[in-house]
């Protein structure tokens, strides 16, 4: 089991604030500032360049990648971190193209989150000779895996409206096509169960900032299955992906296994922030943090609808289907949830309607929801959202 009253006493939540974005920047660990002053003074200020060694730097991707691949069900020694979710994305697309030569299609779905979308499309473009990414409506997916398909780009978890995919599912569909799934975790790792071993995954990559808790612009991850380690090829070779990076060949040859999806120098700062994060993720049992979300979510579902009808649910009511958010639409979702912002309920908007809150049991609890459900009322019962202040779009929205 997991002790929820521990770990919300490890995160730091300012005074009256009911944060429901942990599914777009997680809040901080209380231990997380110690933990940097200590790399920073302890380490880097005394160690300098003798850190990599000293303080065991250069080993981290993968030490706090099997972390992680514990929270995704992955085996041991097959999953690394570093540089960001879309580069992970690009490295995994491209070394599932080069494994299908006689393929030409990446297909994801409309429901993606554009970022991987816009990958996929660069990649497309590099390669030319026939390469397509074909977007199909998110039920389509299955029906449109065929013999042309590569590989299928899939994020798990709808950014904007919580829908989950069937992972094992739409895997086996692939495989049976002959194609590679890829699997992007950004809205899943932390959020839910995931087993990318037990159901055949042949890529999946994710975000740290989010449901991890590592701090803003924290680094990506990949998993690369063992049966593709030691053959997938890394489009964007970077200088740590080399088998000796040390030994500067001018010539690229792939480290062994996951160590070839290195690309550029460790965030060791940001990985220290993580590691902080991690410390906490590793009391948590993720079977048992799924119960507490579905309860929360449902929560906040019933509470929402019994009082506000001008909201309609955009989540999947099924808890097979639904991720770690509830997402309602509202033709003024964007001024909704700035007057909500401003009471201090903190969600988010995502276009075109969309009012979006992240269901986090590691920090939330009855109480949050029902603060939530409270203010959310008060705000359409008032109209006190129709204001021009909360109708100006800020940078980040």
């Amino acid at each position: 089991m997991t002790d929820f009253t521990a770990t919300r006493a490890a995160f730091q939540i300012p005074e009256g604030l009911v944060y429901l974005d942990g599914n777009s920047l997680g809040p901080l660990p209380k231990a997380a500032p110690d933990r940097l002053q200590r790399m920073m003074t302890d380490e880097w200020g005394q160690s300098l360049i003798g850190g990599w060694n000293d303080h065991g730097w250069m080993a981290m991707p993968r030490a706090l990648g099997d972390r992680i691949g514990r929270l995704i069900g992955a085996e041991a020694g097959h999953t690394v971190l570093g540089d960001t979710l879309s580069i992970k994305v690009f490295q995994a697309l491209a070394a599932a193209i080069r494994m299908r030569p006689d393929r030409r299609v990446i297909l994801s779905d409309t429901g993606n989150f554009p970022s991987d979308l816009y990958m996929a499309e660069g990649l497309v473009g590099l390669l030319g000779d026939g390469y397509a990414l074909k977007t199909v409506a998110p039920e389509e997916v299955e029906a449109a895996i065929d013999e042309g398909v590569a590989a299928i780009l899939i994020t798990e978890v709808d950014y904007r409206t919580g829908r989950r995919h069937d992972m094992a599912r739409l895997t086996r569909a692939a495989h049976d096509a002959g194609a590679l799934a890829i699997w992007d975790l950004a809205h899943s790792a932390g959020a839910l169960p995931v087993r990318v071993a037990d159901e055949g995954a042949d890529f999946a990559v994710g975000c740290t900032y989010k449901f991890l808790n590592s701090g803003p612009g924290g680094p990506a991850f990949i998993y690369v299955a063992p049966r593709h380690a030691e053959v997938a090829e890394p489009a964007l070779a970077g200088w740590l992906g080399h088998q000796k990076p040390f030994a500067f060949d001018l010539h690229y040859a792939p480290g062994a296994g996951i160590e070839r999806m290195r690309v550029g120098t460790p965030p060791v700062l940001q990985m220290a922030s993580l590691e902080a994060a991690l410390d906490i993720w590793d009391t948590v049992d993720m079977d048992a943090l799924r119960a507490r979300a579905l309860e929360l979510g449902d929560r906040f579902i019933a509470g929402v609808e019994a009082a506000c009808p001008d909201l309609v649910l955009a989540t999947p009511r099924e808890h097979v289907r639904r991720g770690s958010q509830v997402s309602f639409r509202h033709r003024e979702a964007y001024a909704v949830m700035q007057a909500l912002i401003a009471r201090g309920v903190v969600g988010d908007f995502r276009a075109p309607d969309i009012l979006r809150f992240g269901i986090t049991p590691l920090y939330i609890g009855e109480a949050e929801i029902d603060a939530a459900v409270d203010t959310l009322v008060a705000i359409l019962r008032d109209g006190a959202w129709d204001r021009p202040e909360y109708r100006t779009r800020k940078a980040v929205t």
